[in-house]
Parts: structure tokens; sequence; C-alpha cells
């Protein structure tokens, strides 16, 4: 019994951040082009399903454990839970599409200021509203989580 709760605690974590850092490989070996990307785009798929796979499979919600031995003081919420969820893909989400627009709106934002000092407001409007995105998404984990 003390084995499988060292598996547990110890072990299938562990595999788990091993997992989670084997993307990183084929970018370490600086893979490039043709037949090894394509491998490297494989390699990363399935590693990406394999943490994911395990995600579900383990039961990491239970590793904490619970002191109590009542049943109804066992059960966990599961609104708490989905409301944590919500507020981690709003954030994550708008985080992703803030990288995108500034991404594309300060290069143009630099070339236009070069061209033209004058336009230095109108370039930062412009990548001003793309960190709004950003801030509404905060705004909106910030709401489901306190509500």
């Amino acid at each position: 019994m003390e084995i499988t709760k060292i598996i547990e605690i110890v072990l299938l974590p562990l595999a788990i951040v091993i997992m989670l850092f084997m993307p990183l490989i084929p970018i370490v070996r600086g893979v490039k082009t043709g037949k090894k990307a394509k491998n490297a785009i494989i390699f990363n798929l399935c590693s990406f399903f394999a943490v994911i796979a395990l995600a579900i499979i383990l039961p990491v919600g239970q590793l904490i454990g619970f002191a109590a031995t009542d049943t109804a003081a066992a059960v966990v919420d599961s609104t708490k839970g989905m409301a944590y969820l919500g507020a981690a893909i709003a954030t994550g989400l708008s985080c992703v599409g803030c990288g995108i627009a500034v991404g594309g709106a300060a290069p143009a934002a630099i070339g236009a200021v070069a061209e033209d000092p004058k336009s230095f407001v109108k370039s930062l409007i412009f990548v001003a509203l793309g960190e709004g995105v950003a801030i509404y998404g905060i705004l909106i984990s910030i709401l489901i989580l306190f509500m």
C-alpha cells in the first residue's frame, strides 16, 4: 500500500512533468524543415495528447486526500473547479489574443513613427487597443472568481 502511494505522489507527477518538457527536445536540437520538422510536429502532438490523457486518467484531485471520514464532508463542489477553469481559459485566451494583436500592431506603429513622428499618438492608440483585450480577459476572470 505504501509503494502505491509513492508511485501516485512522486512518480506519476514526475512522468507528467517529463512529458511536458518532451516537446522542447526538437527545439533544442535545432529542427528546421523537411522530414525532421514533420517528425517534430508529430512528436509534439503525441506528447501533448499523452499529457492530456494522463491528466484525465490520474486522480490528481484525490492525491490531496480528504481527512474527513464522513462522505458528505468529502463531496467536492464541482462548480468552484469549473469557475477556476473558466477564469483560466478567459485569462489565457485573452492574453493570447493580446499577444497576436500587439505582435501585429507594434511593429507597424514603430514603422509609422519612424516615417512620421507626428503619428505617435495614433500608433499608440492601436497598440493600447490590443493590450486592452488582455485587461478585459482579466476583468472577466475576476468577475468569475468573486461573483
